[in-house]
Parts: C-alpha cells; sequence; structure tokens
C-alpha cells in the first residue's frame, strides 16, 4: 500500500473512532469535504498545512497520523 493509501485511512481510522461524518470533519477543519474524501481514499498529495489542520481537528498529536502499524 503506498504512503498516500495508508494516511488516508489512518485519518478515516480516526474519524470514524469521533463518530466524525466527513462533512462534520470539513467544517471544523476548514477543509472541503471533497478533499477530505480524496486524502481518505489516498487520491492527494497532503501538504503539512492541511495535516496540521486534520491533527488538530482529530484532537491527536501529528505523528498519530503516521502511525500505520
Amino acid at each position: 500500500m503506498d504512503l498516500r493509501k495508508k494516511f488516508g485511512s489512518k485519518v478515516k481510522q480516526l474519524r470514524e473512532q469521533k463518530g466524525y461524518s466527513i462533512e462534520y470533519l470539513a467544517n471544523i477543519a476548514d477543509i472541503d469535504r471533497t478533499y477530505i474524501s480524496d486524502i481518505e481514499k489516498g487520491n492527494r498529495n497532503v501538504s503539512l498545512l492541511i495535516i496540521e489542520k486534520l491533527a488538530k481537528s482529530l484532537e491527536v498529536d501529528i505523528k498519530i497520523l503516521f502511525d500505520y502499524e
């Protein structure tokens, strides 16, 4: 699995653990919902700014987004 897919799967896992819909996460992170959907599918190269927004919105340390074990 490539890095984008691993990252997207982790975002989706964390989002679902919080009980957040894609739309809710998009609203609190100030990211377009289609962009988040593309991230979760592994179709986006994500910038550092977006990674920071996702971590804050999901209330996790950034390094958690890269823990794929």
